[in-house]
């Protein structure tokens, strides 16, 4: 039975091409529905349609596509934003302060700075100094907890 379709097309076509070659909707058999092209919803899109416009635009006026993608473009922006709120408010803080406040801040920061001179001091002493001062603290410490 198949030998037979085979001979059957082959009578057909006269000219003996490949089925595949040649596709019976070609020929106009109204018996056959024709294949449509599907259509990609991708480029359907409007947005799509709109962001290819937009490129081929810009490609004719000789802009070039941006360095950046929008995605890091708008990242940098809210971390831009984000640093310019912290630095109002820290300037916000800092002008309601009680004078009070303001004075404790001095204090404090003057308090650092003499540690920070003692430490240097120290490094800059001779070792059987530094031994010396950690054998008196370690007497201090020694004498109090018998006391107590």
């Amino acid at each position: 039975l198949p030998a037979s379709m085979y001979t059957e097309i082959q009578q057909e076509r006269p000219d003996g091409g490949n089925i595949l070659t040649h596709p019976d909707y070609i020929d106009g058999n109204p018996d056959l529905i024709k294949p449509k092209k599907l259509l990609n919803p991708v480029k359907a899109s409007k947005s799509h349609q709109e962001l290819h416009r937009e490129l081929l635009m810009n490609h004719k006026r000789g802009l070039g596509v941006e360095s950046k993608p929008e995605l890091q473009r708008v990242l940098e922006h809210r971390r831009r934003d984000l640093l310019i709120k912290q630095k109002k408010e820290e300037e916000e803080a800092k002008k309601l302060q009680s004078p009070f406040e303001k004075e404790l801040l001095k204090r404090h920061q003057r308090l650092d700075q003499l540690e920070k001179e003692q430490e240097k001091q120290e490094d800059h002493a001779p070792e059987f100094i530094k031994v010396k001062e950690n054998l008196r603290r370690t007497s201090t410490v020694m004498g109090d907890e018998k006391a107590a």
